[in-house]
């Protein structure tokens, strides 16, 4: 039998909020912030798209029958220090969103991405170890802006949105990520086409030298460099938009200006409360004002706050492994030809056309099936069938692998590989990065939202630095320069599976937020005193609730 819903006291312009119906505001909003993750997926994933042609570039003997590639400890460093620093930027501007509020903190992430997105294709120096060392800096601090836009850019979203397709508006700003993979692989695909046609070059085994044009180094630098112009293009429109109403009604308590606010951007008439019901409930809103470490915060949030980083963890493990080392994967099933047998312009181009049909075919989609299922089916079902389907396709690559990397069966491979991102995005990619953004305290979601995407990233480093060694064949004649030997692709197939099983499990931790508001999934409409009351009861993990 249904329970009869409490009846919670809220702020009129929360509520205004949370009935208003979908317009134009929330369409500006969602483009606006969609396009900082656009340029975040472009400026993270674009570099697994050239790193061949940079140790064509700087690390090629031209007395080796084989084309240069980057040393063990350089490859892990340029795939790997954005992400390094875009953990460090969850952290951070999570934090500062919660001190000195979103709209401030989103505009200073936008122009340190800017800056780096420049200065990482201006990358500079004598020797290849300047030139890498340059480019990783930059990277660094490019990564450490992305990562604030994560838990600003979800918390923004969840803030503005009404409650009944709050989860759509956030993973609309998610799906822009999938677009700026496919824009990666484009950009890198027109580039590598004009510029080999404009200067065409032997294959390496017909002359080594040769095969890599000076004219290559440009375009690289390029491709990073793009990554400056949408971040540009949006940054006006950011600074425009006023500051959350949730923000400044129950973390800056003006809930005066907050009515001001939302007034404006949704133009319609919201009243504020008399002085006196004002102070009441936001003061109840604010529930003590208990913190992170207290607690109270652990006996509400605990298990939550452990399910979304847990389970955001593992499946960027799976994710990041997959998306940074696709060019790996496509050598291993001879989708790609030998290195040896192209110019240097030729395999940018073959690995940027393969990567530009997986966005595509896999990636894209998956993100838009969350935009518009995930407030009908909620986000328990699309994280459990995200997971679930995961390890059944990493499994079917990996248990007939041989299968797969046999003359004939590449295409078969390539559809398989896509279904795992299809079910990446149609299921935990967009999850995790939704639920943190509606269940935490308002004075506490930007933190906690940034600690479990900097999880997440942990899992991503994971994923970058040991699929790099990972999948290094058990043969020692077969291994890369540099590398020692590894589990070889298909047992690492194996492992990436059982991250998604962990996170099948895991997300029985998780609490259903579909339909429901923000104070309530936080507990905030109930005041948040004493003991657990009905909003505790309410966000009570899943499996609690079997149990």
């Amino acid at each position: 039998m249904a329970s009869q819903e409490p009846q919670h006291q809220q702020l009129q312009v929360l509520a205004t909020l949370d009935a208003a119906k979908t317009q134009r505001y929330h369409f500006t909003a969602i483009v606006v912030a969609g396009m900082g993750f656009f340029t975040d997926a472009y400026d993270l994933f674009c570099i697994s798209l050239v790193t061949k042609l940079l140790g064509r570039i700087y690390y090629t003997d031209p007395a080796r029958p084989d084309p240069g590639t980057l040393p063990p400890n350089v490859a892990a460093a340029v795939n790997g220090v954005a992400l390094c620093g875009t953990l460090a930027g969850q952290l951070f501007f999570g934090w500062l969103g919660d001190r000195i509020g979103r709209k401030t903190a989103y505009g200073m992430t936008l122009l340190l991405m800017v800056v780096c997105s420049v200065a990482s294709g201006l990358s500079f120096g004598a020797t290849p170890a300047s030139v890498m060392a340059t480019l990783c800096f930059f990277r660094f601090w490019l990564g450490f802006g992305i990562g604030g836009d994560y838990p600003l850019s979800a918390t923004i979203m969840s803030e503005y949105a009404n409650k009944s397709t709050r989860g759509g508006f956030i993973a609309a700003v998610f799906a822009m990520q999938g677009f700026g993979i496919l824009a990666g692989g484009i950009v890198t695909l027109a580039l590598a086409s004009a510029f080999r046609k404009a200067f065409p070059a032997p294959a390496y085994m017909a002359d080594a030298v040769a095969s890599t044009v000076p004219q290559a180094d440009y375009v690289w630098r390029i491709i990073l460099m793009l990554g400056a112009a949408p971040a540009v293009l949006t940054y006006y429109w950011r600074m425009k938009m006023p500051e959350t109403a949730r923000y400044t009604a129950l973390v800056a308590k003006d809930a005066k200006r907050a009515a001001s606010d939302m007034s404006r951007v949704l133009q319609v008439e919201i009243e504020a409360e008399a002085a006196e019901k004002l102070d009441d409930i936001i003061a109840k809103s604010s529930g003590g004002g208990y913190g992170l470490f207290s607690s109270r915060f652990a006996r509400r949030h605990g298990w939550h706050l452990l399910a979304t980083a847990a389970t955001w963890f593992l499946v960027d493990v799976a994710y990041y492994s997959q998306n940074l080392f696709q060019k790996d994967i496509f050598a291993s099933i001879h989708w790609i030809p030998k290195a040896r047998t192209m110019s240097a312009l030729d395999e940018v181009f073959r690995i940027s056309r393969a990567q530009t049909l997986i966005a595509l075919c896999g990636t894209v989609p998956g993100y838009w099936f969350t935009v518009f299922l995930i407030d009908v089916l909620g986000r328990f079902a699309i994280q459990l069938l995200g997971f679930a389907m995961m390890t059944a396709f990493m499994l079917g690559l990996a248990i007939p692998y041989h299968h797969w990397t046999t003359p004939g069966n590449h295409i078969g491979f390539a559809v398989m590989y896509g279904f795992t991102f299809f079910f990446a995005n149609f299921g935990p990619n967009a999850t995790t990065f939704i639920v943190p953004a509606e269940i935490f305290p308002a004075r506490l979601r930007s933190t906690c939202h940034g600690i479990s995407a900097a999880a997440g990233k942990a899992g991503a480093i994971v994923g970058a630095f040991g699929f790099l060694y990972a999948a290094q064949p058990q043969d020692k004649a077969h291994v890369d320069a540099g590398y020692s030997p590894g589990i070889g692709v298909r047992n690492a197939l194996f492992v990436l599976a059982g991250c998604s099983l962990l996170g099948f499990l895991f997300t029985f931790l998780v609490p259903e937020s579909k339909g429901k508001s923000l104070e309530e999934m936080s507990g905030e409409a109930d005041g948040e005193g004493g003991g657990p009351g009905n909003g505790a009861k309410a966000m009570r993990p899943f499996v609690l609730e079997m149990v």
